[in-house]
């Protein structure tokens, strides 16, 4: 396979919508809703007499074949629970194979999109071997089932060699079965399958392996599929970064023999659309430096170009979707190495515009390739700002694997939090505590690069880059040190590895940002 067919590779099942069974559909996928009663500890009595109900929309099955399911799935015990997996044989008269009920919890959970999204990545997880299925979950909603099924069975299997590679693969093909496949729910389809495309491209990004994603060839990578969507793009290399004043990208870069690129994206809307600037840390690996990590998990720091991967991936979909915003992507690129030319704790250095900064840990350095990108970004006078980075073991300890911290001028802050927990990515509000801002004095320089101390390291880090973020510009940080890589085991439609945090909450506020300014 060559590198752009590599690039260019099929990330997701071909999604689309029906209004019946196909004589080639192996599987039909409907929903189960558990039971529900005015007592609510009789939904946990197994002695209840209370059945699932079936969700599979109006007219696709008769009262025979719908009887005949139900009284299957009750055999085999299926619950309705959400995310709970059953496979029981189709009526015969339904010319398909089988019939697989994903649990979709209470009725009210089927009014959420991110639970039905859930169910539908659960379920696309469990239909290996199956090449094309058939589903009435979207009955529900286009857009989350389209998601859910797209995402949930994404896989990358790039590096694996003939004899290691699975032998049943996720369905090729998703039909979702509704009622009107008119010009409306055709657009639903449309937009949920680019939206998870551009997720899946920013999770091959974070998946491929630092041998193969190193700066030069991640902006590459980022330049060829920014071209073929019109993006405009301009890349930096190391000789023109130092020249520049980068001074950043280029401390956190010259321990390596791969010199670092800062790569710019744009998309332009009408004139007077709102411009919109994006930064994402693009460090393709990090040791931390001379102040090295544990040996333990270093090899996820793969994964330390998530920010990067989904500011590239939200601009080429905002392309895609030609959504009436200009949106320019500023993305520094370098690698985290110890070597004789590394720069050392204690070294100074000067940002893009004139900071100066203290170096006291040489593993802090994300915030100081973000610096300089975000000087540079703020020079476009962009109206809005939001710059995500897998920054801090922080963001773990205070919020955990899966929730984003956000921090910023309070009004986009919140505004940035509350879309992403619409589209599931579940991003929280966070304070910039004005104690710690002393703490990031230095005795030498304008700036440190940390504190002397662990407490609000999370809050710390989106300090330091609030300053450099230009009066005027309502300013968002989205930190994904634990959203963006997921070390367990795969889960609703996010698998084992890259997760694509936070493609989705940066489209949706570039999206609202075009519906409402």
């Amino acid at each position: 396979m060559s590198k752009n067919e590599s690039v260019d590779r099929t990330r997701g099942p071909k999604i689309q919508l029906a209004t019946s069974l196909d004589k080639n559909d192996e599987v039909l996928v409907i929903g189960l809703v558990s039971p529900e009663s005015s007592e609510p500890e009789d939904s946990t009595n197994p002695d209840s007499d209370a059945a699932p109900t079936l969700f599979i929309g109006d007219g696709l099955l008769d009262d025979a074949q719908a009887s005949a399911i139900s009284d299957a799935l009750v055999a085999v015990g299926a619950s309705g629970a959400h995310g709970d997996v059953s496979t029981v044989p189709a009526p015969e008269s339904l010319g398909v194979d089988a019939v697989v009920a994903v649990g979709l919890g209470s009725s009210d959970d089927v009014e959420n999109p991110e639970k039905l999204r859930q169910a539908a990545g659960i379920v696309a997880r469990a239909l290996n071997g199956r090449e094309q299925v058939a589903t009435t979950l979207a009955a529900g909603g286009i857009e989350p089932v389209a998601e859910g099924f797209f995402l949930g069975a994404y896989r990358f299997d790039e590096f694996r060699s003939a004899k290691t590679l699975p032998t049943k693969t996720p369905p090729t093909s998703v039909r979702l079965l509704v009622e009107n496949t008119g010009k409306a729910a055709t657009a639903q389809l449309e937009h949920a399958v680019a939206v998870a495309d551009a997720t899946a491209i920013a999770r091959d990004f974070v998946n491929t392996p630092p041998s193969h994603l190193y700066p030069e060839e991640f902006a590459e990578r980022a330049r060829y599929l920014g071209s073929k969507v019109g993006l405009k793009v301009e890349i930096l290399d190391d000789t023109e970064l130092e020249k520049g004043g980068y001074g950043g990208i280029i401390g956190v870069g010259k321990g390596s023999s791969r010199l670092p690129r800062l790569v710019r994206l744009t998309h332009t809307g009408k004139k007077d659309a709102k411009k919109v600037a994006l930064v994402g840390k693009g460090i393709t690996f990090d040791t931390g430096g001379i102040s090295i990590k544990p040996a333990a998990n270093m090899d996820h720091m793969t994964s330390d170009m998530g920010g990067a991967a989904a500011v590239i991936a939200a601009t080429i979909l905002a392309a895609r979707l030609d959504v009436d915003v200009s949106v320019t992507a500023t993305v520094p690129m370098a690698e985290n190495m110890p070597s004789g030319t590394a720069q050392r704790p204690g070294d100074v250095l000067t940002q893009y515009g004139g900071t100066t900064v203290e170096v006291l840990n040489t593993d802090a350095e994300g915030r100081l390739v973000l610096a300089d990108a975000i000087v540079r970004a703020c020079e476009d006078d962009p109206d809005y700002l939001i710059d995500t980075a897998t920054l801090t073991g922080a963001q773990m300890v205070a919020l955990g694997a899966r929730t984003p911290g956000v921090m910023g001028t309070e009004a986009f802050r919140d505004r940035v939090a509350e879309l992403s927990q619409e589209v599931g990515e579940n991003a929280w509000p966070m304070p910039l505590a004005a104690e710690l801002r002393a703490d990031l004095k230095s005795r030498v320089a304008d700036l440190a690069n940390v504190t002397n101390h662990r407490n609000g390291g999370m809050l710390a880090a989106g300090l330091f880059l609030k300053e450099f973020v230009a009066d005027g510009v309502q300013w968002a940080h989205i930190d994904v040190a634990g959203p963006a890589f997921n070390s367990g085991a795969p889960w609703g439609y996010t698998p084992k590895g890259g997760t694509g945090v936070p493609v989705r909450t940066i489209a949706r506020v570039i999206e609202d940002i075009a519906e409402n300014g």
